[in-house]
């Protein structure tokens, strides 16, 4: 399922239009009808009463099909305008005629204090009040609206997108509505799905309104909803090998939870061969816990990190696996950052850099762009931010254009991890995860995530697949924790333990999922 951008949006809306002959009244009556049938489905209409606030764009516009099609059935409906009436022109305005011919009781309003009274007495209140386009922070009588519907305690609809949110980035400008049900129309916008735009919507419906495929599908659209592959059914005669041969370079003195976390996620992932290359005076310890790990002690540092006279062996067992992991708990010790270059550098085989990697590498990202095997990364915020030498704060505000460029420029994949997770390819692609929950903002999460990443390439999936799958399917078992044991107190050893289950409900439910984009848009 694609996602759009602002501008994105607004080019399909004139292409339906120019190129396909959709009137733009008609687009306009399409989105109406789908928050009524929302409203229908999800509330009910019989008996109630509604306040619709309604700016005088097409967000507007929408509102007033929506209160003409809630009066004709019924409702008792109460149009709410901000600004002049003389504001709405062509479909807006031609919906404003409509309604006030049928007697929809219809006011401009100048402060929010003179409609209090009449939005207390209400049952449902619809958002029209701004589009999709806001880009300034909400101020005056807007802002006193919007502090009065959300402090109003009625169920709240928003048309396309909560105003106040900024559609590309999901941004609050100062001020936004926190909606129960939102219906967003032709695609989802960025907004709807970053955080905290994503919260703000409440349940997130999807109407097509009825754009042809060739435009909600269209292939320059470079974002979309991270949708699993199909993985690969287990052979019955294989062996361990078979299922994904992986060294893990991990681990430093009191670092024991990181190397067990990744190598041991792996085999609870699917995958069949985990080799686990960390100090020697650390490996009983993780022995201990992950004893089907096979260990490969290494010579330590006078601080307990790798060394960097390990680099032969290193680099003579990565030519024998399938992919290689380096970073998880391994310090930023030099002589172990040098060894993280070198290695980075030299070898051959599909390449995944996490935690302490990533920050070593970033002191030189020419290794990066100059490698010919794939590579991929799964940094933090903060570590994206050593990355690109930007503030974490700034990078947060428009992050979907910021990995789509580092992608391209490092020609790596990369894993924007956090709330609705980002996988951004070289080619431009962008995912948006939307499983998981914040539970899972825990130590350890992340070792997780690249241990499963292996365990679904083992599987057979090609790396690209295998990364948003991993993803995915990382998210899963921390919503299937959090089914059991609620968001507080999640450890990444619960996300862990429900990677067997997160795989078994994926290959049980998987087409559904699919349909369904991570069972987190409903299409009306």
């Amino acid at each position: 399922m694609k996602v759009s951008s602002v501008k994105e949006m607004r080019d399909l809306d004139r292409r339906a239009i120019a190129q396909f002959s959709i009137a733009e009244e008609i687009l306009m009556e399409n989105a109406g009808e789908a928050v009524y049938s929302v409203v229908l489905k999800e509330i009910g209409i019989s008996g109630k009463s509604f306040s619709i606030f309604c700016g005088t764009g097409n967000n507007g516009g929408d509102g007033l099909v929506v209160a003409r099609k809630l009066h004709s059935m019924g409702g008792r409906v109460t149009v709410f305008i901000l600004g002049d009436r003389s504001g709405f022109t062509g479909a807006a305005g031609k919906n404003l005629e409509i309604a006030a011919s049928i007697a929809v009781k219809i006011k401009e309003i100048k402060s929010a204090e003179a409609v209090k009274a009449e939005v207390m007495h209400s049952d449902i209140i619809i958002d029209g009040i701004f589009g999709t386009g806001l880009t300034r922070e909400v101020g005056g009588l807007y802002k006193d609206v919007i502090s009065l519907i959300n402090s109003s305690g009625k169920k709240i609809v928003s048309i396309d997108i909560p105003s106040g949110i900024n559609g590309d980035t999901g941004e609050e400008m100062g001020i936004a509505v926190a909606a129960d049900y939102t219906v967003a129309f032709g695609l989802a916008k960025r907004g709807n799905l970053l955080f905290p735009g994503f919260n703000n919507c409440g349940k997130l419906y999807l109407s097509h309104i009825s754009f042809p495929p060739a435009l909600h599908s269209d292939n320059s659209i470079k974002v979309e909803i991270n949708s699993p592959s199909e993985i690969p059914e287990r052979d019955r005669k294989g062996h361990k090998g078979d299922f994904g041969d992986v060294l893990f370079i991990a681990g430093a003195a009191n670092y024991y939870g990181a190397p067990y976390f990744c190598a041991y996620s792996f085999l609870k992932a699917g995958g069949g061969y985990s080799r686990l290359a960390a100090p020697a005076a650390i490996i009983p310890f993780i022995a201990a816990k992950g004893s089907e790990i096979v260990f490969l002690p290494q010579e330590e540092t006078e601080e307990g990190s790798i060394a960097l006279s390990n680099k032969a062996k290193l680099l003579e067992l990565s030519e024998k696996v399938d992919m290689v992991v380096i970073g998880p708990g391994l310090s930023l010790q030099r002589e172990t950052i040098k060894l993280v270059k070198e290695l980075v550098a030299t070898i051959a085989r599909p390449l995944l850099l996490d935690g302490d990697a990533i920050t070593a590498i970033s002191e030189d990202l020419k290794i990066l762009k100059e490698r010919k095997a794939p590579t991929v990364i799964t940094p933090h915020l903060g570590e994206m931010a050593r990355i690109v030498q930007g503030n974490p704060a700034e990078i947060d505000k428009d992050k979907i254009t910021l990995v789509q460029k580092w992608a391209s420029e490092l020609n790596t994949i990369i894993v924007l991890k956090g709330g609705h997770s980002l996988i951004a390819y070289p080619e431009g692609r962008v995912l948006i995860n939307l499983s998981g929950n914040s539970g899972m903002a825990t130590a350890g999460s992340g070792d997780v995530l690249c241990g499963t990443i292996a365990a679904v390439f083992g599987l057979g999936l090609p790396l690209a697949e295998a990364v948003g799958t991993a993803v995915f399917l990382h998210g899963l078992a921390g919503d299937l924790a959090a089914s059991v044991h609620g968001e507080d107190g999640i450890t990444a050893r619960d996300i862990l333990e429900y990677l067997p289950e997160s795989l078994l409900y994926y290959r049980n439910h998987g087409k559904e999922i699919r349909q369904r984009n991570n069972l987190q848009l409903y299409l009306i």
